[in-house]
């Protein structure tokens, strides 16, 4: 056991700028992003961006010019996944984003279609 204090803190350091950027707030239960979620500003949030945070504006001029999804944020902004979570839920809450979730994996397909290249492919192998 260390009785040198500042051993403690450089264990804690690297989490304090973390809470900070996200305010101390947690990722609400209704706004749980996937990797896939794509995210783009919504028209006329550039002006609102003035008054964000840093880490938030960085996430607006992003997003400014198009989708991004939400692993590419946080890979571009260098930000834990997390973290940029928290910061697009509050941008949500704000209405500075617009987020488009990923289709469902059992909604992507659609039959009719599926059922429509199988026959053409059938009468392709028979020669008909």
């Amino acid at each position: 056991m260390h009785d040198d204090p500042s051993s403690e803190l450089e264990l804690t350091a690297p989490l304090v700028p973390l809470f900070i950027i996200a305010g101390g707030r947690a990722l609400p239960r209704d706004s749980e992003y996937e990797h896939t979620t794509m995210i783009t500003a919504q028209d006329g949030a550039s002006a609102a961006a003035r008054t964000l945070a840093p880490e938030a504006r960085a996430v607006m001029d992003l997003i400014a010019d198009g989708f991004l999804s939400v692993a590419e944020v946080a890979a571009h902004t260098h930000l834990p996944l997390g973290i940029v979570r928290i910061l697009l839920a509050q941008m949500a809450e704000d209405g500075l984003i617009h987020v488009r979730n990923p289709v469902p994996h059992a909604e992507r397909h659609d039959p009719v279609l599926l059922t429509a290249v199988l026959d053409g492919l059938m009468r392709i192998r028979t020669g008909a």
